[in-house]
């Protein structure tokens, strides 16, 4: 506790030499976070939380570890062709919207792929019976080039959406 000197003191009122707010001396100042600040501190969070943090730059790295989740949780192995397939049948089809894409993650999130041998299983995005076998993974926004350049939240939750077991945020 800060003790202050008395200038003059009356009856209505009291002068000091200085005062300092007690929350100016008991609580962090607030201070300008940055985007790329809050973004560090997100991931950080959810790292603490379990989440693992791969290292995934373009969207090329993002669909081969897409790919990498899904044959985990689903217990087999897509072919290239196969892969190639489905990502544009079903995981990453050019006419869905960012609705559709959440709709998929939310409520068909189990896909019936036909395989190039001939047989069928059904695809799980997630497990939602057995919650524990989703793996959750968080990464930074990154940018991307070509015809239609663009950083932002909206394009990262797409392809997030996408990804095995993401927490939608």
């Amino acid at each position: 506790m800060s003790t202050y000197k008395t200038i003059a003191e009356s009856n209505n009122f009291i002068v000091l030499d200085k005062f300092t707010k007690y929350y100016e001396m008991n609580e962090a100042p607030a201070v300008y976070q940055t985007e790329a600040d809050l973004e560090k501190e997100f991931i950080n969070d959810l790292n603490n939380q379990g989440y693992e943090n791969p290292s995934l730059k373009t969207y090329q790295e993002m669909l081969s570890n897409a790919r990498i989740q899904l044959q985990t949780l689903n217990n087999m192995t897509f072919e290239e062709s196969e892969w190639t397939r489905f990502v544009e049948e079903y995981l990453d089809k050019p006419s869905d919207n960012l609705v559709e894409k959440t709709r998929k993650i939310h409520d068909n999130y189990i896909y019936d792929f036909v395989f190039d041998d001939g047989h069928i299983q059904n695809i799980y995005l997630v497990d939602k019976k057995n919650i524990s076998r989703n793996k959750v993974q968080v990464i930074s926004q990154f940018e991307q080039s070509g015809t239609y350049a663009y950083r932002d939240w909206e394009t990262k939750e797409n392809v997030l959406d996408m990804e095995i077991g993401r927490a939608h945020v």
